[in-house]
């Protein structure tokens, strides 16, 4: 794993290079044998929603912009580990995105 020299952010690799996706900043990744990069690596955690054929468990949700009943949800946790996760909320008519604490 390396980190940018201008942003602090990591950086990923590309023909040889070591590319940031913040800045731009690039650098000679150097010793191939002395790296590893797996496809989990690369991979991103966004969660998308794409109507119908999600793949995100439905519940019964009222949407504030719609009205619509149904929603897919999922937990994240967003703040300090010793809190509960926070509830978010996909409206399945008009994918309005909403959140829900517990507090």
């Amino acid at each position: 794993m390396e980190f940018c020299d201008e942003c602090g952010s990591m950086m990923k690799t590309e023909d040889g290079l070591w590319v940031c996706g913040s800045c731009d900043f690039t650098k000679p990744k150097g010793d191939a044998a002395a790296y590893t990069v797996t496809d989990d690596q690369e991979a991103s955690e966004i969660i998308e929603s794409s109507g119908q054929d999600s793949s995100l468990p439905e519940t019964d949700a009222h949407c504030p912009e719609c009205d619509n009943d149904r929603a897919y949800w999922y937990l994240q946790q967003t703040r300090s580990a010793d809190e509960s996760e926070t509830r978010f909320f996909i409206c399945t008519d008009c994918e309005h995105k909403w959140r829900e604490d517990d507090h």
